[in-house]
Formats: structure tokens, C-alpha cells, sequence
């Protein structure tokens, strides 16, 4: 997994409340078992009709938002079911950051074990930024992480938190598996000492 310490990038506004897993990465999708290529697919059916050709109203398909890598949202953004696909997409699409006034439990957490920083701020700020993003094209924020800052280039600054162990794992690039590795010399001292009758044998 790929740290993140932080990020300067273009943002782009999705201000619905309550967007679940089955919008950002639709079930049709869920066939893959690998963790890439579900990018094409976020909000697929937000993006395009029912024809198959693109929504030009949508926020993610207008040229001004091209490239996009921070994702301002509304309140409850991930809800629905736990399917980790939802963050494999937002990541495989090109977003590194979600911004919103609340995240469901699973989904937040699902962000954090691949590499994606979710980030609750208060509504008034959620709003500032939904509104500049709308405003101005071509609207940069800079996320940190170390600093737990966020801040762009006409004078807005704020702070946020994160809990320390999952800061420590977003910075170091640490997943489930990135954590127990950092112990192998550990384990395989431990496997070494064992009696040979407790040995599983294939």
C-alpha cells in the first residue's frame, strides 16, 4: 500500500447526502477479484443514461474536473452495503482524499486499509469548499496528513483529526498484512523454536 503523508490536487464537488456503496461501484461490477480496473465503473450510473452515453451534468464528466483527486461530499457518504469495492474504485478513478461532513463506519475504515484518507469536517466548512469547488475552476486544496491540515491558495485553513494508530498506518503505507510483516523476524523466530509435534504437516 502506498503511504500518504500529503497532497495538493484538483477537487471536484458531489454534494448529495447519503451516496452508498451501490452508487460509487454498482453491483454489476463486483466480478473482478483483483483490486484494480474498477475505476471506469465509480458512479457509473450517475455518469452515464441509460443509453450508454455520458451525463454531461454530472460534476465527474465535465472537463473542469478532469483529473480530480480530492472528492468533496455530503453527509453519510458510503453507506449501504460493505462491499470494498467502493474505495477500490475511488482510489482506481484517481481520488486519494474524501471530504464530508460524515462517513458509515465500514466504509471509512475500508479507506484507511487501502490507502485512501476520509476526512470529516464540520457542514459550514463542507459547504465553503462545495461552494469555491463549484466557483472557481480549477480549485486546488492541500491535505496533510502530518499536520492534519487542509488549505488552499486564497486563504482557507483548517485543522482535522485522525486517530493516531490509523495516521501512523496512512503515513507509513501500512495495511493488515504491511502491520504483521513488520514483525516477520519475530515470527519466524517463533516458528523456529516450536516443538517439532506442534508442526502442522501438510
Amino acid at each position: 500500500m502506498k503511504s500518504y503523508r500529503s497532497e495538493t490536487g484538483l477537487v471536484a464537488p458531489l454534494a448529495r447526502p447519503n451516496i452508498d456503496t451501490d452508487q460509487i461501484l454498482p453491483k454489476q461490477f463486483l466480478k473482478r477479484v483483483e483490486r484494480t480496473g474498477f475505476g471506469e465503473f465509480v458512479f457509473y450510473d450517475w455518469r452515464f443514461r441509460p443509453d450508454g452515453t455520458p451525463d454531461e451534468s454530472f460534476a465527474l464528466n465535465q472537463p473542469r474536473y478532469q483529473g480530480a483527486s480530492i472528492l468533496i461530499a455530503g453527509e453519510n457518504f458510503g453507506c449501504g452495503s460493505s462491499r470494498e469495492h467502493a474505495p477500490w474504485g475511488l482510489l482506481d478513478y484517481g481520488f486519494h482524499t474524501i471530504i464530508a461532513t460524515s462517513f458509515a463506519d465500514i466504509f471509512y475504515n475500508n479507506c484507511f486499509k487501502n490507502g485512501m484518507l476520509p476526512v470529516v469536517l464540520p457542514e459550514t466548512e463542507v459547504d465553503e469548499l462545495l461552494q469555491k469547488a463549484n466557483e472557481i475552476e480549477g480549485y486546488h486544496l492541500t491535505v496533510d496528513l502530518e499536520k492534519q491540515e487542509i488549505s488552499d491558495e486564497s486563504g482557507f485553513k483548517t485543522t482535522f483529526r485522525v486517530a493516531e494508530f490509523r495516521r501512523f498506518c496512512l503515513l507509513n503505507g501500512l495495511d493488515d498484512i504491511g502491520l504483521t510483516l513488520r514483525h516477520e523476524s519475530e515470527i519466524a523466530a517463533f516458528e523456529k523454536a516450536r516443538p517439532e509435534w506442534r508442526v502442522f504437516a501438510a
